[in-house]
């Protein structure tokens, strides 16, 4: 299969970074192999972030490991398992197999041309013969899901291909996170719901453009049983808003690049301060984080 930058620019640990909450209901403790806590998720995190930087300089060389503007790498692989492959590669020789799962942003959208999906979108003579339906392209990420400890698929499919949307969450019990398509808009909220298109919301809030109506997107989204992934922005400053929004919304789950980047380290490092002054009254919501509550 040919290179696909954009299904695997970011690839990020979902749980060992899914986040502090503070708990206002009883709470059962989950035991399980995951961290412990969010400074432990944090640590395990970046030490298979620095050996995936190992891994990519012994295998294309230095220049490969130049990150983008959300701190990813982008090494000229020529097929999309060998990416995957890197990523499991690090977790194993970190010391943290079985400890730590995968999430892909896909940002479909991007490579969908004439109601197919060119994989090789890069390629400006890519051949449309190679061009995939949906289907197709679904049974690819079930590939995944089925070999590798993938627990969160983001934007599978072209803002606008509901009936693949709704498909793929109907075929797997992963988590479907929309952004394109939901654009924390509540109208393509409630389109997702009534088509059972995902099951999770990405909450940027100057997509919407205020706090009220972001905090209105994700009460919207946690009617209908979903979770919700707040989200940074390509674009960032050093402003720590979301993480303080996560905690206060206790959705579990924070996207906010890797741990490289003062604009994306500055808001794990205000988690970090809200568990430390929390203390005891701070719950990691680790496994749980598509319901943190459960």
């Amino acid at each position: 299969m040919d290179r696909n930058d954009t299904m695997f620019l970011f690839a990020f640990f979902l749980l060992v970074l899914s986040t502090v909450y503070a708990e206002l209901v009883p709470w059962r403790q989950c035991h399980s192999d995951s961290a412990a806590n969010f400074t432990e998720a944090m640590r395990m995190g970046t030490e298979v972030y620095h050996h995936l930087k190992a891994g990519i300089k012994k295998k294309f060389g230095l220049d490969a490991t130049a990150v983008g503007d959300e701190g990813g790498f982008a090494p000229n692989i020529l097929e999309n398992k060998e990416a995957l492959n890197l990523i499991i590669d690090a977790i194993k020789v970190a010391g943290y197999e079985g400890k730590i799962k995968i999430g892909m942003d896909v940002a479909a959208s991007e490579f969908y041309k004439n109601g197919k999906y060119d994989l090789d979108f890069k390629n400006e003579k890519s051949d449309p013969s190679t061009y995939l339906e949906s289907q197709a392209l679904k049974n690819l990420y079930l590939e995944f899901v089925k070999e590798f400890p993938i627990v969160s698929i983001e934007d599978p499919f072209d803002q606008d291909d509901w009936d693949s949307w709704t498909s793929i969450t109907s075929s797997t019990p992963i988590q479907i996170v929309g952004d394109d398509l939901t654009v924390t808009n509540p109208e393509r909220i409630k389109t997702a719901i009534e088509k059972k298109a995902c099951n999770c919301l990405l909450l940027k809030v100057n997509q919407i453009g205020t706090v009220t109506e972001s905090i209105n997107a994700h009460k919207l989204a946690k009617s209908a049983g979903w979770g919700t992934m707040v989200s940074h922005r390509s674009g960032e400053t050093e402003d720590t808003f979301i993480a303080d929004l996560v905690v206060g919304l206790s959705t579990g789950q924070i996207k906010t690049g890797a741990p490289c980047r003062s604009e994306r380290l500055a808001k794990y490092n205000q988690i970090l301060r809200i568990e430390e002054e929390l203390g005891a009254a701070a719950k990691y919501a680790g496994e749980k984080f598509r319901n943190p509550h459960a």
